[in-house]
């Protein structure tokens, strides 16, 4: 007989192993079963839940995504055009979001949306929002604010790129600094 309330505890152990274990991993090329045993749990309660390796990680995905979104809601709260601006990049490099496992699932993430319609849809509606709220917070500090926001993103993916390539620890603060400075030249 299954418990009851144990789904949700359960989706969440396994999203989470599902991270852990594409960021050690470095790659999608970890198993439902390893997932699941670093879940704690068997390799068919795991396909119970998801289906699949890939839907897993989509929901891995899913679940960085409100995160990222969760940060940047509880930064914006009163703050001006820049303090908006601001926001948006520093939940980007956020401890819960700059770890090198999150990172790697991101990278992962963009490899599937070129051979992956959901994962390419979910990534796209994720490209739109970031670039619409980069846009409504440079509206007011330069002319050229679609501009801005498309080089912003760009740069805050060539960051991550980096990060994820350098061995050991992740530096939020140097990579909230070279963004922090494209925006002071690009404001000024």
């Amino acid at each position: 007989m299954p418990k009851l309330g144990a789904e949700p505890i359960r989706k969440a152990a396994l999203i989470n192993a599902a991270i852990a274990e594409v960021g050690r991993a470095g790659s999608l090329d970890v198993t439902v079963a390893q997932i699941a045993r670093a879940a704690g749990m068997s390799p068919a309660l795991a396909h119970h839940y998801f289906g699949s390796k890939e839907q897993m990680f989509l929901a891995a995905m899913r679940h960085i995504l409100k995160g990222y979104g969760q940060s940047v809601d509880k930064a914006l709260p009163g703050a001006g055009p820049r303090g908006r601006l601001e926001a948006i990049v520093r939940a980007s490099f956020a401890p819960q979001n700059f770890r090198r496992e999150v990172i790697s699932a991101w990278m992962n993430f963009y490899a599937l949306a070129v051979i992956n319609n959901e994962a390419e849809r979910l990534l796209r509606v994720y490209h739109r929002r970031l670039n619409s709220n980069l846009i409504v917070a440079l509206r007011p500090l330069t002319d050229h604010p679609a501009r801005t926001a498309e080089t912003l993103a760009a740069l805050i993916d060539g960051v991550y790129l980096r990060a994820v390539l350098k061995p050991g620890p992740t530096d939020a603060r140097a990579a909230l600094q070279i963004v922090n400075d494209y925006l002071d030249e690009a404001l000024a």
